[in-house]
């Protein structure tokens, strides 16, 4: 998912900058390293910087182009349900 998404989902979507603080700030148990920006690339303050938070990424079998994740194959695509 991209900051934005959750922003998006949360009914904010111009408030990724704060999913990304919170992201930083909050509870280290959730699974944040599957939290990307929106062009693929990865946090400057992810826990070990970008190699950690590509190496979780990775770890997952996530590919990666260029240092950006390949967005193609690995984004997830939410809908609303009605």
């Amino acid at each position: 998912m991209t900051y934005g998404q959750i922003a998006a989902i949360c009914g904010s979507p111009r408030a990724a900058r704060i999913v990304g603080g919170i992201a930083h700030w909050g509870d280290p148990n959730l699974p944040w390293q599957r939290v990307v920006k929106k062009d693929g690339s990865l946090a400057e303050g992810y826990p070990g910087g970008i190699s950690g938070h590509k190496a979780a990424l990775k770890s997952e079998g996530v590919l990666f182009i260029n240092n950006k994740v390949q967005m193609k194959t690995a984004f997830w695509q939410f809908s609303e349900v009605s």
